[in-house]
């Protein structure tokens, strides 16, 4: 059966609702970025571009990095938007949008998310890049799909027994990333742990302005968490939704952040500018080796 307009909405040229994307804009190889602003600065290393396209925060350049196509797309923050960016792509790839049935053949796209984020350990520095070997759901986005083919109960269990967690909250999930993309990005200038990921900047992620927190403790309870050698390495706002959204997808994600704060000791990194561009080259030539 068709899949509804309703359901799939499509502008009047054809391309997907939110993106304003097509198919044959978009390569196998993307990079997703929270600011729109950083598109540009990604993009300024390729060697051609072919197309280019923005609608709300959602910004794409698609070209040539040394003979690679990728297409670089700006999700803006947080999980909701994670959420419209990876089930339209996926759209865009394994649904006939002419005939509204999913194809037979399916395409798995390569997604890198370039993030920057916050050091939950006094060891990892800033102006260092960290590899998410997992992403935590701690906002329960996740919740609205079928996860127990992609969650890990062990881990999870653990985590709520160490922190206590509340019941009144989503389940943490923890989603694994691809660990062929992993080992692309893998050098000796990366860490890697696990990085949980909020539904909001301020309280979710231990902020206090002028609202108390459910659990004054939480952020440090994360940080001492230690599973058979998995610890949380930083918090940030995306990644266990691109993780796990792509593995019920069938797609390939890794995450990889500049650290540009630590939250254990109090420190802003002095150029973080220099630490994100340092980055985008870095990730560049991982993609294309």
């Amino acid at each position: 059966m068709p899949i509804k307009p309703s359901e799939l909405i499509l502008n009047p040229d054809g391309s997907i609702y939110h993106l304003n994307l097509r198919e044959e804009h978009i390569a196998k190889n993307i990079i997703f970025v929270g600011d729109q602003d950083r598109v540009d600065k990604i993009t300024k290393h390729f060697d051609s571009i072919e197309f280019t396209t923005q609608k709300r925060e959602f910004k794409t350049t698609t070209g040539r990095y040394k003979n690679q196509r990728i297409s670089v797309i700006s999700t803006g923050i947080g999980p909701d938007n994670i959420d419209i960016v990876l089930n339209e792509l996926d759209a865009l790839v394994n649904i006939d949008l002419e005939t509204r049935q999913p194809k037979e053949k399916l395409t798995s796209l390569n997604i890198v998310r370039i993030g920057t984020s916050g050091s939950l350990q006094v060891d990892i520095p800033v102006d260092s890049f960290v590899i998410s070997s997992h992403g935590l759901d701690l906002n329960g986005l996740l919740h609205s799909y079928q996860i127990d083919t992609i969650s890990n109960p062990e881990i999870e269990n653990a985590f709520v027994a160490h922190t206590n967690w509340s019941a009144k909250k989503a389940y943490p999930i923890i989603i694994s990333n691809s660990k062929e993309l992993e080992s692309k990005l893998t050098s000796d200038k990366t860490f890697t742990g696990i990085t949980a990921t909020a539904g909001g900047f301020y309280g979710p992620q231990g902020r206090i302005l002028r609202l108390a927190l459910q659990d004054n403790d939480l952020n440090h309870k994360i940080d001492s968490f230690n599973f058979k050698n998995n610890r949380i390495t930083n918090l940030e706002m995306e990644t266990s939704a691109i993780y796990g959204l792509s593995k019920l997808l069938g797609h390939k994600a890794c995450s990889i952040n500049a650290i540009i704060a630590n939250r254990a000791n109090g420190t802003f990194s002095k150029n973080p500018g220099n630490v994100v561009a340092d980055l985008i080259t870095y990730t560049l030539d991982k993609i294309v080796a």
